[in-house]
């Protein structure tokens, strides 16, 4: 095994870039994969393992983080843990704000879950992953069986291979363009509540499955690809005909391009068909779906496809971009997307254990979060688990689609007893929404009083203006909480407009610029020294905010320069502190400093 040092960080491959952007409560995107031994899992022994696996994949210890133009991975020292399963599956693993890692080991009763943020790793690199925890789990928890530690990975691979961008490496800026989509038929009903994933899985032999791929001359991915399209149909009203249904179909793109990536490296195609009736002949169904599967299934087509959209990242102006401008439009880019799409369908293949443990492995499964509705499938041996996730209510689709499979004489087996009752959500939303409602009453009981008692003099409006800065200091340490510095910097830069507001309605005499911006930044700037002391940050963690609030804290002594002030004083003492902080550490943690501005500029 060739050893190689791991990056510090790392930009984002091109395909991890729109999860940060675009998730959300109802689709974290987030996947699980899990594996279901056949007893019931010690977790002294699943620690052990995953100790041992992060060694083997280093690069799984990453946390997220922000630059000015974009996301990116940065080494850490956490240490995952593995705990027993409370939570709903699937639940938001990138927390703006907070170093935590991107993916997360449970247990429940059988069953080792794994479960990731799709930015740090696609399928493929979930699957070795799993299969090297799981190989490690079953040698700590059977030392007296003599098993084997049989490598499942290339010894030769590096750290560089591991994490290479190989959507970078084989990218071309002249592949063509793709085919403009059409708008399709859109699932529609009932939504569940956020954090409630409904999840509906079926066994089926995957031998018989392939055997009835062989009769209509397809493979697999196919047939199953047509049996959803026709599930989907039978739930659809005539007067939706005229849109067909559009299934996304990622694509592992490491079958047409060498790579040895643990990054994302994955495509798509997009299989559809128009039904023009209620009744429909399958067989067409089927040949319709070869046939697109022929055209589009080829290195040529995969390569033009995400090369299109590695023309957007490498395009100058829009490098160039700040982070949150890029944020705003993958948002409104996603929104238009999800009208080309009516469901996903994912096929993660077999994951091929070798022989000494199979007998210790019952079967292995995989489900994602989704807004829409997603089948995700992989085999074992001869189980193949096939897994719907879904944000609606109803499982009619679900219940098409195992009828239809039931009907080619495959019996068909749905798993129950999946997950564990749920712990409470966390109390402090709830806290937050009744401090909101109460800030709310306050200025409409203002009002009203006022309007009743005193309608000469609006004293309401100072009432309703404390209210609000109340309630916009509260927000702040509430969706900050979890980064007690960059809670500094939002007091730093709104707690000084709200004062400017307050002078303006007052009367404006500069009480806001000549004491309260100054006394600000001052204030913010040696809470964030005594913080990171407290907190023992790494200089790492604190460089940036340094950084930021000591360059804002120079705005002051740019105003008093140019006889924008009355009384220069405190605004000439703060900039000379911010200038002398951004000097001691360029001077003192000059290494780090320019580390720092390289992450959080890099485009």
């Amino acid at each position: 095994m060739f050893s190689t040092k791991r990056e510090h960080w790392r930009k984002l491959d091109n395909a991890a870039k729109i999860f940060p952007a675009t998730r959300s409560k109802r689709d974290t995107r987030v996947f699980r994969f899990y594996c279901e031994c056949k007893s019931q899992v010690e977790p002294v022994a699943l620690q052990k393992a995953l100790d041992k696996t992060v060694e083997t994949y280093p690069l799984f210890l990453s946390v997220m983080r922000k630059g000015l133009f974009w996301f990116y991975l940065e080494k850490s020292n956490l240490h995952p843990l593995v705990k027993e399963e409370c939570d709903p599956p699937c639940l938001n693993l990138y927390l703006r704000d907070r170093k935590t890692l991107l993916f997360q080991v449970t247990y429940y009763k059988n069953r080792i879950n794994f479960e990731v943020f799709h930015s740090l790793t696609d399928g493929t690199g979930a699957s070795l992953f799993l299969k090297e925890l799981v190989k490690n789990y079953l040698l700590f928890h059977y030392p007296d069986t003599e098993l084997p530690d049989i490598p499942l990975t290339d010894p030769d691979m590096t750290m560089q291979d591991q994490e290479s961008d190989s959507f970078t490496k084989y990218y071309k800026s002249n592949s063509g363009k793709i085919k403009k989509k059409a708008k399709s038929y859109q699932l529609s009903g009932p939504k569940t509540g956020y954090e409630d994933l409904n999840v509906l899985e079926g066994l089926v032999s995957c031998q018989a499955l392939l055997r009835k791929a062989k009769e209509y001359g397809v493979p697999m991915t196919v047939l199953l690809s047509s049996v959803l399209l026709c599930a989907i149909h039978e739930e659809m009203s005539k007067r939706h005909f005229k849109r067909a249904i559009t299934l996304m179909v990622p694509v592992n793109l490491r079958k047409f391009f060498p790579s040895s990536s643990m990054l994302n490296f994955f495509g798509w195609i997009e299989p559809s068909y128009l039904f023009h009736d209620v009744e429909y002949d399958f067989q067409d169904v089927v040949n319709h779906v070869r046939d697109y599967f022929k055209e589009e299934l080829t290195k040529d087509g995969m390569g033009r496809r995400f090369s299109h959209y590695m023309r957007y990242e490498c395009h100058p102006i829009l490098r160039f971009a700040p982070l949150e401008i890029k944020n705003i439009v993958m948002q409104f880019g996603a929104k238009l997307a999800k009208r080309d799409i009516t469901a996903i369908f994912s096929n993660l293949g077999n994951v091929i254990m070798p022989e000494e443990y199979v007998p210790y492995i019952q079967r292995f499964g995989v489900f994602t979060s989704t807004y829409k509705l997603e089948l995700s499938l992989c085999s074992f041996q001869d189980d193949l688990v096939l897994s719907f996730a879904s944000g609606f209510q109803y499982q009619n689709i679900e219940r098409n689609f195992f009828r239809i499979i039931k009907s080619f004489g495959i019996e068909t087996q749905m798993l129950t007893d999946q997950f564990p009752e749920h712990k409470p959500a966390y109390e402090g939303v709830k806290l937050f929404q009744w401090f909101t409602f109460a800030c709310i009453t306050t200025v409409v009981a203002c009002f009203m009083l006022n309007s009743i008692i005193r309608p000469d003099f609006l004293w309401s409006i100072f009432a309703a203006g404390g209210a609000i800065s109340m309630w916009i200091t509260l927000a702040i340490g509430f969706y900050k909480r979890y980064n007690l510095l960059k809670n500094g910097l939002w007091q730093m830069v709104l707690i000084p407009i709200v004062c400017i507001i307050w002078d303006i309605c007052t009367g404006w005499h500069f009480w806001s610029l000549d004491i309260s911006m100054p006394c600000i930044f001052l204030i913010v700037q040696v809470s964030m020294v005594i913080i990171a002391k407290v907190q023992k940050l790494s200089v790492e963690e604190y460089m940036i905010y340094y950084i930021m609030s000591a360059s804002i804290g120079l705005l002051p002594a740019l105003l008093a320069l140019f006889h924008v002030l009355r009384f220069p004083s405190i605004a000439i003492l703060c900039g000379g502190v911010s200038f002398l902080r951004l000097t001691a550490l360029f001077i003192f943690k000059r290494t780090a400093f320019i580390n720092e501005l390289k992450k959080k500029l890099h485009y």
